[in-house]
């Protein structure tokens, strides 16, 4: 009953994406997911509210990305454009179309002459001494954190440099019905062929040989395969011994787990506001901004919470925070209501208004702490200078027997997305049946 051909650890975007393939390829396939639903960092709720859907998650389609827009129209899920005007608010002042990094060429001249890596916060400290570039040493600790969600001081100038010189800032868009209408389909596609998910299924121990693997979850039911994938989150796999969520291998694997610990997770706070009205196309703020900022996608600033988006160009009253890297790992432990009224004062302080008044508008609200919870651990993954060899020994099995899989494995551009999740998922399956 509980004996298939490959067992996946993990109902994410690559567990889904690679159970979907090797179930499609005739393969029997359990997947072994410890949380009360699929996803994984992809989380869209459906509410009773104005809102459509929420994406507690993963938003984004960050670009014409290849294998995610593949795959929603042979789905037949549609997507549209987030593309929207980026503002700033800095010293009383709203800005747009701006260089939000000051020095950004001289930045990528000198990034495009380094020869050997190192940290980003090391770089700009040596290349960029002095007040003269203290905005711009600022700027990259704030867009490595908030975007990347990364430690400035771990994160690779070679991966920042790469990800730079392949954005795409006009291709964004988002899913219509939400990402959560992918993780259906992929699910519902390994289950149309004989594959098998089982939630609320925690992994605590994987005994393992060669051509053999037996995985006992936390109520002591044993799985056994040929082979095993594990497609949880880097967070999960970095775990200490005796955390939730935390596996152990019999026996130990050691190279790859040293190769974990060298690879970059980054932390990440959501905040997800539904309010009555869309205070950011008032007249009052209209007045305050000295533009109309209607068309605003995007809003960045040095507060407690720095970035703010909205459903532009869809007309939407919900308002999104996000908080990351260390200034969102900093809060690991603080109450979502802390996290609310940060974000709050953060929005009052920009648009001045009042926090009664923002909390009198206030219908709906989220708080979404990824590093607390124990199954996720963090946002997304990020280059160390020591990741390329810790990631070519985890694209490497164990024994042909366990396989690793996730966004954090994947070696193109579009790091820390959705596509780099289902890339590698894809990836992962085709090279069990290669060798199968």
């Amino acid at each position: 009953m509980n004996t298939a051909e490959i067992l996946i650890i993990g109902a994410g975007a690559a567990g889904l994406m690679a159970a979907r393939e090797l179930a499609n390829a005739g393969k029997k396939v359990i997947v072994l997911e410890a949380q009360e639903r699929i996803g994984g960092r992809i989380q869209t709720v459906y509410e009773n509210t104005s809102a459509k859907h929420i994406e507690l998650g993963a938003e984004f389609v960050h670009g014409d990305l290849p294998v995610t827009l593949s795959l929603l129209r042979e789905a037949g899920i549609k997507y549209n454009s987030a593309s929207a005007a980026m503002w700033r608010y800095s010293d009383g002042k709203f800005t747009t179309n701006e260089y939000f990094i000051p020095h950004w060429d001289l930045l990528i001249d000198k990034l495009n002459k380094l020869e050997r890596d190192t940290n980003i916060d090391d770089f700009i400290q040596k290349n960029f001494p002095g007040d003269k570039y203290v905005a711009l040493r600022e700027s990259v600790r704030q867009f490595v954190s908030g975007y990347d969600t990364a430690d400035p001081k771990k994160a690779s100038c070679f991966a920042l440099r790469k990800e730079w010189q392949n954005e795409d800032e006009d291709a964004q868009h988002r899913v219509e019905g939400g990402y959560a209408a992918l993780m259906n389909y992929l699910a519902n596609e390994c289950k149309e062929n004989a594959g098998e998910v089982y939630l609320n299924s925690i992994t605590k121990d994987i005994y393992h040989e060669p051509g053999k693997v037996s995985v006992i979850t936390g109520d002591g039911t044993a799985y056994h395969a040929e082979k095993v994938i594990l497609a949880v989150p880097l967070g999960v796999l970095q775990a200490g011994a005796n955390e939730k969520g935390a596996m152990m291998f019999h026996p130990p694997i050691k190279d790859h787990q040293e190769a974990i610990m060298q690879m970059g997770f980054g932390a990440v706070i959501k905040i997800v506001l539904e309010f009555d009205e869309a205070f950011w196309e008032s007249e009052q703020t209209k007045a305050m901004a000295g533009k109309d900022l209607k068309d605003m996608g995007y809003m960045f600033s040095g507060e407690e919470i720095p970035t703010w988006w909205t459903q532009y160009p869809e007309r939407s009253t919900v308002f999104t925070g996000w908080i990351g890297g260390p200034y969102a790992a900093a809060k690991k432990d603080i109450t979502n209501d802390e996290i609310l009224l940060q974000g709050l004062q953060s929005i009052s302080n920009i648009f001045k208004l009042g926090i009664d008044e923002l909390k009198g508008i206030l219908q709906n609200w989220h708080v979404i702490n990824w590093t607390a919870k124990p199954f996720t651990r963090g946002s997304y993954a990020y280059d160390t200078v020591n990741a390329p060899p810790a990631r070519k020994t985890l694209n490497t099995p164990v024994d042909n027997t366990i396989f690793f899989t996730g966004e954090y494995l994947y070696e193109g551009a579009a790091m820390g997305t959705v596509e780099a999740a289902l890339t590698n998922g894809k990836d992962v399956a085709k090279r069990i049946k290669k060798i199968w």
